[in-house]
């Protein structure tokens, strides 16, 4: 008895102990937080502001460095787009389809064409600038052209000429056709370049000020988007510093963004959660002390009366002895139980199956109450169902049935009727236990399997520790069954559980 005393006792130290260390934990993380907020340069606010700054800046410098590398830019591809075209007139030269091609090439990329053989004769040509250009021109500039190619080392040539007739930069590119010590003749272009000039500076102009308006408007943004996404995340945090000072009805909004709003509704129902337990903790050391108090005083008392009154009296000896035997059962019993259900929730408790007849198994139970009905005047009924095998843990689940039962012994009515029924279903056998008491009220049935928790609808005096019912619940959750209880006011109670 003392033994198990102290157990309890060491529990309650344990508990204490273990909420202080997590108290210190909490206080040295909050330490190193503060340790790494110091560290911390920026908030959240100015980090997304400096990120979006950042992106619209390197944005806009792109497009600046476009404004100032358009031209180059243009005058680059326009002349790998010109011998991209000569390389396929080479290619296509002698084909009977070839002036068909050179007039395609010619119109579709805007260059004049000339094809000159070796006499200086002109075979094909294409223009499209209306005698405009160098080579269809008034000044003849075509065989001063052709010159130019025989002089090249490589056979072909590619430069910028003024055109004083269009008053233009122009570009010209020229090819020998088959050997280069012996040519069959010469593809000569023409192309011009300041046409793009004017489209090229409106480019500028337009990519600049899209680029000064794309920077304000990402400063705009920075600071809108960066302002609404930091704020609600602000906001949780204070709650959360609020939760952590031991206000649970502190509340987080997330306004809005998605991810935010889960955050806050997880934060939401983790607060909910630890004043559940918080709440539980300060019931159970409560509740333990009162319970462990009466006995322990009853204990002292009666020690104390045989020590000074009935030592030398055998009968009045014997009956203070027998009190103290009680109470001695009545703490081992509360202290088996908090070792169960201490057992039961933190899952150091294994099932260990075993099928059996679940009729059987009922009707063995339900007999050992037998001796109690005859002795206290109630009367147990069982009402069993067809004959059928079921697999669980028999030895918790007897313990079920049996707290159940009596269950119903201390709060069924002045009838002390208590029905047992087994009811066979689908997916497996539902056991019934019902009283016929007073009914438990719609608001506290769902208190009902808490610890400690006990209805106040009984007319004797209730035999246990409270405990019952948590253990019925953390043996049918082990399990992974259903449960419940369905009650009405004077009509009493029925618990209910289904294994499968």
């Amino acid at each position: 008895m003392l033994l198990s005393v102290a157990w309890v006792i060491n529990l309650m130290l344990m508990q204490s102990k273990k909420q202080t260390d997590i108290t210190e934990q909490t206080e040295a993380s909050a330490v190193k937080q503060k340790h790494k907020k110091g560290k911390c340069r920026f908030s959240l606010h100015t980090l997304l502001a400096l990120a979006f700054i950042i992106f619209s800046v390197i944005t806009s410098g792109l497009l600046l460095l476009e404004v100032v590398f358009l031209e180059k830019f243009y005058y680059y591809f326009k002349i790998q787009e010109t011998k991209n075209s000569a390389t396929e007139l080479l290619n296509a030269y002698g084909s009977e389809n070839f002036e068909e091609i050179m007039r395609s090439v010619s119109f579709s990329n805007q260059i004049c064409i000339s094809v000159i053989d070796s006499r200086n004769y002109i075979l094909y040509q294409s223009d499209v600038m209306g005698n405009r250009c160098l080579l269809h021109g008034w000044h003849n500039y075509l065989f001063d052209i052709q010159q130019e190619i025989k002089s090249s080392e490589n056979g072909m040539i590619c430069m910028n000429v003024f055109d004083e007739q269009i008053n233009m930069k122009t570009l010209v590119l020229g090819s020998i056709i088959g050997d280069i010590s012996n040519p069959d003749g010469y593809i000569i272009f023409n192309t011009a370049l300041e046409p793009v000039g004017t489209t090229v500076h409106l480019l500028k102009r337009l990519l600049l000020m899209i680029a000064l308006l794309l920077l304000c408007v990402g400063f705009i943004i920075a600071l809108i988007v960066s302002n609404r996404l930091a704020v609600p995340i602000v906001r949780i945090t204070e709650s959360a510093k609020r939760m952590a000072h031991g206000n649970y009805d502190t509340e987080f909004e997330g306004q809005g963004y998605k991810e935010v709003e889960e955050l806050a509704q997880t934060l939401t129902y983790a607060e909910h959660e630890i004043s559940k337990v918080d709440t539980m903790q300060r019931d159970l050391i409560a509740n333990v002390s009162h319970d462990l108090r009466t006995p322990l005083t009853m204990l002292k008392a009666y020690a104390e009366m045989i020590r000074d009154l009935s030592g030398d009296n055998p009968v009045k000896r014997n009956a203070h002895l027998q009190v103290i035997i009680e109470e001695t059962d009545r703490l081992t019993m509360l202290v088996n139980d908090i070792l169960d259900l201490s057992k039961l929730e933190n899952g150091s408790q294994k099932l260990e199956l075993s099928t059996f007849d679940v009729t059987v198994w009922m009707t063995e139970i339900c007999s050992r109450y037998k001796g109690v009905s005859e002795q206290m005047g109630y009367h147990l009924s069982f009402t069993p169902d067809e004959s059928k095998e079921v697999t669980c843990d028999a030895g918790k689940m007897e313990r079920v049935v049996c707290n159940l039962i009596n269950n119903a012994i201390n709060y069924t009515g002045d009838d002390k009727q208590v029905f047992v029924r087994q009811i066979n279903t689908p997916t497996g056998v539902r056991i019934e236990v019902r009283d016929t008491g007073a009914g438990i009220e719609e608001d506290k049935i769902k208190k009902i399997f808490a610890k400690y928790y006990r209805s106040e609808n009984h007319k004797r005096e209730v035999v246990g520790t409270g405990l019952g019912l948590s253990i019925v619940k953390a043996i049918l959750k082990l399990h992974n069954y259903g449960y419940g209880v369905r009650s009405k006011l004077g009509e009493g109670s029925v618990f209910w559980f289904e294994i499968k």
